[in-house]
């Protein structure tokens, strides 16, 4: 669809020079499109899902537990498969499309196989729900969001401000979802098989680097360079790596229970609204204005992250995430529910710009996408699956409350053993907050 930008960016290129030149590229629209797609799919899904689950289909809060446990499991199984893939096939599309397509299949899932199961078995209902989801949102994520990260590199454009586009796309999924739930539930995952379509569209018109043009530096080190191979000594290095370890751990106890506090939040919501209004549809709202403000802050987070540092924008997301966590154990209104909820608005653009800047500052740019796999996509689904049961049952036993407190404990723990290991990336971020050339591990 449009030209890769063959002019690399300058590490003394003024951050609002840079911005305004990205406006004028039609490839940072293309691939904003293709972030806008991709995350009203997943925001459609993660809003409605557990509701939807407890209210259509029937399910008890540990199944729905369960089920998300699944999807997670199902990522971290296939996040070795898809990282060595993705870093074989470089900028070529087939992991994607595949995401594309799965998610396209999303309305006859729901409409034609989930539900049957589910009046026949609970369990087994889960346990194929899980597993067909995650091909798309929990395992998928990680080939989308690494396949515009090298793309946005060689292309000169600051990943956080395309990536703002699946914030937009998450504010409209949230408030238009509300609507298409208030006329007809099952309609959100026929809505998510529309995105999908046009998604497979902008797919299929997006061009990215031939070797031997500047832009494919961003997966070789070298624009005609060969990459490098993922072998299990490599596999090894970065495992034994302090500061690989370290981050592993900061995402298992942060980025996990992001999602699982998240999961079943719109149930624990529910239980506080007042006045005669449908808690779906205004927790939807909420979600929208969340979103909305998050994709604002995503606009001037690369600009913080490149002034602190990777590392210690990825503490103070886990000081936000204990923040939000304890508030909403405490203070149990309405009213600061939502207050609690807006809180994520920040959380989002700190972990995913922090992420994308310490994997590509710390570790060998030529396996970026195995890096971000085991880093953050397999330690994050360790995490939800050891997490998402576990607190399912708990909402059942001890209340959400009691929960919350123990979730918020976990997070304080597993962010100040994250932060004594992780060394600070400052040091080899270059003068724009761009990643260095490839190097091994540091």
């Amino acid at each position: 669809m449009s030209d890769i930008d063959t002019t690399p960016s300058t590490p003394d290129t003024a951050p609002t020079s840079r911005a305004r030149d990205s406006l004028r590229k039609p490839a940072f629209w293309n691939f904003g499109g293709l972030f806008f797609f991709y995350f009203a799919i997943w925001q459609l899904a993660f809003t409605f899902l557990s509701r939807w689950l407890e209210t259509e289909a029937g399910m008890s809060h540990g199944n729905i537990g369960l089920l998300n446990s699944v999807m997670a499991f199902t990522a971290f199984c296939l996040q070795p498969f898809y990282g060595f893939i993705q870093d074989k096939l470089g900028f070529r599309k087939n992991l994607f499309a595949f995401v594309v397509l799965v998610g396209a299949m999303m309305g006859p899932f729901f409409a034609f196989v989930f539900t049957p199961i589910v009046e026949v078995n609970q369990v087994l209902g889960a346990v194929v729900g899980g597993i067909f989801l995650s091909l798309t949102l929990n395992a998928g994520v990680g080939i989308v969001e690494t396949f515009n990260e090298r793309n946005a590199r060689a292309n000169g454009f600051e990943y956080g401000h395309v990536r703002l586009f699946g914030s937009v796309a998450g504010a409209t999924a949230s408030l238009v979802g509300g609507f298409i739930w208030a006329s007809n539930p099952d309609n959100i995952w026929w809505a998510g098989t529309f995105s999908a379509l046009v998604l497979g569209v902008l797919l299929f018109v997006a061009r990215t680097p031939k070797p031997g043009e500047p832009g494919y530096a961003a997966v070789t080190g070298d624009a005609g360079g060969t990459r490098t191979k993922v072998t299990l000594a490599t596999v090894k290095e970065l495992l034994t790596n302090r500061s690989f370890v370290g981050f592993m751990v900061l995402m298992f106890g942060t980025a996990a229970l992001y999602d699982v506090f998240d999961q079943q939040f719109p149930n624990y919501f529910a239980q506080f609204v007042t006045g005669g209004i449908d808690p779906q549809v205004l927790f939807s709202r909420v979600v929208f204005v969340q979103i909305l403000a998050e994709a604002l802050v995503m606009i001037a987070t690369p600009f913080l992250i490149n002034r602190i540092g990777a590392k210690n924008g990825l503490l103070l997301f886990g000081l936000v995430l204990v923040v939000r966590v304890l508030g909403s154990a405490f203070f149990t209104s309405t009213e600061m529910l939502i207050v609690w909820r807006l809180l994520a608005a920040i959380e989002m653009p700190l972990m995913l710009i922090s992420v994308m800047k310490y994997l590509t500052r710390m570790f060998d740019v030529r396996i970026s996408a195995t890096a971000y796999m085991l880093g953050f996509n397999m330690a994050k689904q360790i995490g939800i699956v050891v997490f998402s049961w576990a607190f399912g049952a708990a909402y059942d036993s001890i209340g959400f409350g009691h929960s919350y407190i123990v979730m918020g404990i976990v997070v304080v723990a597993v962010t100040l053993v994250a932060s004594f290991l992780m060394r600070d990336d400052r040091r080899y971020a270059l003068a724009d907050g761009s990643a260095p050339e490839a190097v091994p591990a540091r």
